[in-house]
């Protein structure tokens, strides 16, 4: 389990934030950052796969420090 920030290319509306209800959705001038705490493989790839259902461009993967480093 880990803790993920996911780049997409361009500005989520609320259509598409619904879609991602279960992450922190942060808004950027040209990309939106999708984080997500506590996620399991399978959970990154689900949320994965739902961009790439939706025609979105991933720009980005990163998984982020423990808390505890």
């Amino acid at each position: 389990m880990g803790d993920f920030e996911i780049h997409v290319r361009g500005r989520f509306g609320d259509a598409f934030r619904s879609a991602f209800a279960e992450l922190t959705v942060v808004l950027h001038p040209a990309e939106t950052v999708l984080v997500g705490s506590g996620l399991d493989q399978a959970a990154l790839y689900g949320i994965l796969d739902r961009i790439q259902a939706l025609g979105l461009e991933l720009l980005e993967v990163r998984r982020l420090p423990d808390a505890c480093s």
